[in-house]
């Protein structure tokens, strides 16, 4: 039998909504077992949501009731000589997956490239993943397995800036 599809809200995140897209995003580090590395707190994602406005958020309502989150930034490819969204989090709660919610964020987050001009949206999924890797796939949505992804943390950007990185 086929899951129900759930229609959900999609909204912009505003100053309200700070500590629940911490809170979500708190239970999407648990989910992914990376609980101990979210040193954040929700006044850093307010000043960076809201006064810098590195990036943006979007709530996910289902009844009324928050059920998950997307954050993304935009990005620039050279080779395309334009601009992409880069979908840093997308989150439905457990008891809110299956019913198509994932796919209306991903819905609205494509129109909304597509009605800003980017050429590209892109995220990246954790290799254990599958659910979301085949879901992913079920979209269309292209693995780039000659691409690997890499991170330069504050200490070592200290290191690469005072030219004591190790070579």
């Amino acid at each position: 039998m086929p899951e129900e599809t759930t229609t959900a809200t999609i909204r912009p995140a505003t100053e309200d909504d700070v500590q629940l897209i911490f809170d979500l995003i708190c239970e999407l580090a648990t989910y992914e077992k990376l609980r101990d590395e979210v040193v954040g707190t929700p006044e850093l994602l307010r000043a960076s949501l809201f006064d810098s406005r590195a990036a943006e958020a979007l709530i996910v309502e289902s009844g009324g009731e928050p059920v998950g989150y997307a954050l993304f930034y935009t990005t620039f490819s050279t080779f395309e000589c334009r601009s992409g969204i880069w979908m840093e989090d997308v989150y439905v709660r457990p008891e809110s997956r299956r019913g198509g919610i994932g796919l209306q964020i991903l819905e609205h987050l494509a129109a909304l490239a597509l009605e800003r001009g980017h050429v590209r949206l892109e995220w990246c999924a954790l290799t254990w993943n599958e659910p979301a890797l085949n879901f992913y796939a079920k979209l269309g949505a292209a693995r780039l397995d000659d691409w690997r992804m890499l991170r330069l943390e504050v200490d070592g950007m200290r290191s690469l800036a005072a030219g004591t990185a190790t070579s």
